[in-house]
């Protein structure tokens, strides 16, 4: 981890470098201060249409989505796997245990390699923030998220969002996550697919090829 930070530091010391020898740095301020900012940057819809509008979103990637409340998080966790054929899943330090149910193995994730992480049944993670308008979940390396390693190897991914944190767009998102920008951080737009040339569309090349999204509030 440590490693990755002064890899990322080194680069971004060498672009800010190459910045400051091209133009002073009241230059730069001047542009970025010019840029415009007049898209729109907060949300517009009520809590109940917002939400329904993360659900349309969810399901036009292929997702699954289920509504519940606090209480029922444990025995609609336990449903989804039984559905799925699920015996456990991988989970990051941080998931509560109040949400995991009876009767499943949750193992945890702190140590796994990329194939030992490969040949778990899938995983259960959190979220920090997600979003409406582009059906968009945002993880980060953080409590009951984990590193970015957990949304990119297993084939399955449960994740749980509440219902505060669901903002209309990308530039609310950006506010919510400005404290914690220093972290790494995933965007997940439903399962993982691609398409090639011929327009073939592929699921799970970058990630898993199933996503279940609880909404809970």
């Amino acid at each position: 981890m440590a490693e990755a930070v002064n890899h990322r530091e080194r680069i971004l010391g060498s672009i800010r470098h190459a910045l400051v020898s091209s133009l002073p740095a009241e230059g730069i301020a001047a542009e970025y201060a010019a840029i415009r900012r007049d898209y729109v940057r907060a949300g517009r819809k009520g809590r109940e249409e917002l939400i329904e509008f993360f659900v349309d979103r969810l399901v036009d990637y292929d997702a699954g989505v289920y509504r519940l409340s606090v209480a029922e998080i444990p025995g609609k966790i336990a449903e989804v796997l039984a559905e799925r054929g699920k015996a456990g899943l991988a989970v990051p330090e941080g998931v509560p245990k109040e949400w995991l149910p009876a009767g499943f193995a949750f193992g945890e994730t702190q140590g796994l390699d990329v194939y030992e992480l490969d040949r778990a049944e899938g995983v259960l993670t959190g979220c920090t923030v997600a979003i409406a308008e582009t059906g968009t979940l945002v993880l980060q390396n953080a409590a009951a998220q984990g590193p970015r390693i957990l949304s990119l190897v297993p084939d399955y991914h449960l994740c749980v969002v509440f219902a505060e944190q669901i903002v209309e767009s990308v530039p609310e998102a950006f506010g919510r996550l400005e404290a914690t920008s220093g972290l790494p951080t995933t965007f997940i737009s439903g399962p993982s697919a691609t398409a090639d040339i011929e327009m073939t569309r592929i699921k799970g090349v970058h990630g898993p090829r199933f996503l279940d999204v609880l909404i809970v509030g």
